[in-house]
């Protein structure tokens, strides 16, 4: 069993779980926040954050895992909310697209967006925001062929990723 499998199956099994109602007391660590949510074992992190805790940043767009439109963070590392149990991230950390933002600043990689003009429609923008800090964080940000191949798992249908790179590149050569 893998360590992030092992992890998993621990989390389910400190979800006190009520069997009989089907419910799963949960204590989620939200950008920052300890949040205590009760749900059926089988919601999806996304579910969780967008229909139990009303952070509705992260979007709902294939829910298959295809799209990245869900991308959000649990102990740094990017994963597919639509595609993650919300039970298997109880003591770990969760950020999203609405943690970000320190004292009302913007985030660096949120202003570059803006600056780069690197949405449409914005629908898939925090998913492409919080893979995009990710990758730069991963040290995968050093081509444009590296950043396209390492965000081909975030999907703009309005098809801004030359805007997306501008962004990106930004911020990656403004940190060094």
């Amino acid at each position: 069993m893998t360590a992030q499998g092992s992890a998993a199956t621990s989390a389910v099994r400190s979800a006190q779980i009520d069997r009989d109602a089907g419910i799963a007391s949960v204590t989620l660590e939200v950008n920052g926040a300890i949040r205590c949510i009760e749900l059926e074992p089988r919601v999806s992190l996304l579910d969780a954050l967008r229909e139990h805790l009303q952070l509705t940043g992260s979007k709902k767009g294939c829910d298959q895992g295809t799209c990245g439109a869900c991308t959000v963070w649990v102990d740094g590392r990017r994963v597919l909310s639509c595609l993650t149990l919300a039970v298997t991230c109880e003591g770990r950390e969760v950020t999203t697209i609405e943690g970000l933002a320190a004292d009302g600043d913007l985030h660096p990689m949120q202003r570059a967006f803006i600056e780069y003009d690197a949405f449409q429609c914005g629908y898939c923008t925090p998913g492409q925001i919080m893979s995009a800090i990710a990758l730069i964080e991963e040290g995968n940000a050093t081509t444009d062929e590296e950043i396209a191949e390492f965000m081909s798992g975030n999907i703009c249908r309005c098809a801004a990723y030359p805007n997306i790179r501008a962004a990106i590149r930004q911020v990656r050569d403004a940190a060094v």
